[in-house]
């Protein structure tokens, strides 16, 4: 429990609280109304007690969001992937207007919407801060994969639903660690976590946010994986002819878009991939982008381990 410890411990330092809010502030202010104050990467800002009308700009957004039970009236979307989680069913993706991709929102589409709030992240969307601050008040988490936690954590409080997040965040770890320890051993079963990008190879380190849930469970990941020596734990790549550094006891693929799609396809039927040790023991499983990279919430992370125990509990 030592991550939603820091989880929880990041959370309380976000001052978090209610005031009575009669004017307006010409930036971050929402009018009239109880506001809801949240510290965050770019500052304070006085959010809506219960926000009506939220747009979010990033995949863990619409993660969190529709797991608290908040359906965004815009969402970005994340370039090669076109579209939002599916994982949650049509029905709740139902009535979301596109607002650019991440790393573009679209701000005449945003200030159509009338939010009375904006999540964002730092990471992808710095530059265009005071000018979605103008349309909505507007919080921005940090980075991305790495402190998915806080992040959730904090875009939870900002919705109204801080209790919520904690709840959700603590039922997830339990399960993850309830699953690994079913496993008996859980360390000595070595999980590698591979994608495929329109350009390169990846291997997912422990920082990454499905190397984290990985780690929740405590399985355990092949030594080329953890990334030792590395200033950034979330990722390295890999070419075709050194395939071979993706093995492991149990292999997971994923491909971001139809490019990397096909490259997956030519990898994958080559020779150096099918003599992978978890190749040739039938242990290497395509699995969703959407769900291992890109969601990036709790949402996600269930799904995950749904797949662990698909995969693996046997």
């Amino acid at each position: 429990m030592r991550r939603l410890a820091v989880a929880l411990t990041a959370a309380l330092a976000l001052g978090v609280g209610l005031t009575a809010c009669g004017e307006s502030d010409p930036v971050t202010g929402t009018g009239t109304g109880e506001t809801r104050e949240i510290t965050h990467s770019m500052g304070t800002t006085k959010v809506p007690a219960e926000p009506k009308r939220v747009v979010v700009l990033d995949t863990d957004k619409i993660d969190t969001a529709l797991s608290l039970g908040v359906t965004p009236v815009g969402a970005a979307t994340a370039g090669e992937a076109k579209s939002w989680p599916t994982y949650f069913g049509a029905d709740k993706l139902a009535g979301i207007t596109e607002v650019g991709v991440l790393t573009e929102p679209d701000l005449e589409a945003i200030n159509a919407l009338n939010p009375d709030l904006i999540l964002g992240s730092k990471f992808r969307q710095e530059k265009f801060y005071d000018e979605l601050s103008k349309i909505a008040p507007t919080v921005f988490t940090e980075k991305v994969g790495v402190t998915w936690k806080e992040n959730f954590l904090l875009d939870g409080a900002a919705l109204g639903k801080e209790q919520q997040a904690k709840d959700l965040l603590a039922e997830y770890e339990k399960r993850a660690k309830d699953f690994g320890a079913k496993l008996g051993d859980a360390s000595s079963r070595k999980v590698s976590i591979v994608r495929f990008m329109p350009t390169e190879i990846r291997l997912y380190g422990p920082d990454s946010f499905s190397g984290i849930v990985v780690g929740d469970t405590g399985l355990g990941r092949p030594e080329r994986q953890m990334l030792a020596g590395k200033e950034d734990k979330r990722m390295d790549r890999v070419s075709p002819e050194r395939i071979a550094e993706a093995d492991g006891d149990v292999v997971f693929v994923t491909a971001y878009g139809e490019k990397a799609a096909a490259e997956q396809a030519k990898v994958t039927g080559g020779t150096l991939w099918k003599g992978l040790s978890a190749v040739k023991a039938g242990k290497a499983h395509v699995v969703s982008d959407e769900i291992w990279m890109t969601g990036i919430g709790v949402g996600a992370a269930n799904k995950i381990l749904d797949d662990l125990e698909k995969y693996l509990a046997a």
